[in-house]
């Protein structure tokens, strides 16, 4: 079943993020994700203020959860902290196709 990680990030100190963005990416692609969405700045439709927004598609739950767990993204991981607040959401889809 596909699975999402969707993830919201307020960044704090751009300085400090240099070099996050390569690292991740090539973790996501390493573990069979897709970015769908990445850096956007959304538009509120409604409820309060949002921050950047990642979408990122995984073949499976177990996936996601391989990529989240791996020294590569550790790695980058070790360079965002404490420049930016992030929260990272992994959610099945389980919705049926209507015919």
């Amino acid at each position: 079943m596909t699975a999402y990680v969707i993830g919201e990030v307020q960044i704090i100190n751009p300085e400090g993020m240099k070099g996050y963005g390569p690292m991740v990416a090539a973790a996501v692609k390493q573990y069979g994700g897709r970015y769908l969405a990445r850096g956007a700045t959304p538009k509120v439709l409604e409820g309060g203020p949002a921050n950047n927004i990642l979408i990122i598609e995984f073949d499976d739950a177990a996936a996601a959860e391989r990529w989240f767990a791996s020294p590569e993204y550790a790695a980058a991981k070790a360079i965002r902290q404490g420049s930016s607040n992030l929260r990272l959401i992994l959610v099945e889809d389980s919705v049926k196709s209507v015919t």
